[in-house]
């Protein structure tokens, strides 16, 4: 081995050990013929996801970023430390009534965009924290009907097609899927 350096780095506003190792591939007194450095990083519970691919990545990286406890985020969010351990730890998925407080929590809408009538009209909901049930209520339609819509076997037309147009787009407006992913 030729050296060992010890770093540390900031990564998403968190401090985080860098370890690079060169190693030596002769005899220390002889002309090196071959000197490949090597990083390494302490992977821990405390490191922030590089890419965000679920919803758990979203959730650690900023609460991570906003230096909280697990603790004090479930108390935000309105749910148990086991939850967002979970969550977090892409275990489980957290129930569509929560995703308003993770939202807010969050600061934008982690939900990759939606095309087609279908989709949309879930993930509206899925935003509003609303059940399949409840949504039917707030639209004026039979759930059963907004279950056809949402399964792509229909869709909305008529004064229909603009409650449901208005609606997805209030929410796609307020809680745009596009927005800035930063801590």
């Amino acid at each position: 081995m030729e050296s060992v350096e010890a770093n540390t780095v900031e990564r998403w506003g968190v401090q985080q050990s860098e370890i690079v190792i060169t190693y030596r591939f002769t005899q220390p007194d002889e002309p090196a013929a071959l000197v490949l450095p090597r990083s390494h990083r302490l992977n821990n519970r405390k490191q922030p996801p590089e890419e965000l691919n679920t919803l758990g990545d979203h959730l650690l990286r900023r609460r991570l970023v906003l230096k909280l406890l697990q603790r004090q985020v479930a108390e935000q969010i309105g749910v148990d430390k086991a939850s967002i351990y979970n969550w977090e730890g892409n275990r489980s998925k957290p129930g569509v009534e929560y995703m308003p407080a993770i939202i807010r929590f969050l600061g934008y809408n982690p939900l990759p965009p939606r095309e087609g009538w279908a989709d949309r009209l879930v993930q509206c909901r899925t935003v509003l924290g609303l059940s399949q049930k409840e949504s039917a209520v707030r639209m004026g339609v039979d759930q059963g009907t907004l279950a056809r819509w949402e399964r792509g076997e229909r869709e909305p037309n008529g004064a229909y097609a603009a409650l449901a147009l208005r609606l997805v787009a209030t929410v796609e407006a307020t809680w745009s899927p596009n927005a800035a992913r930063t801590a």
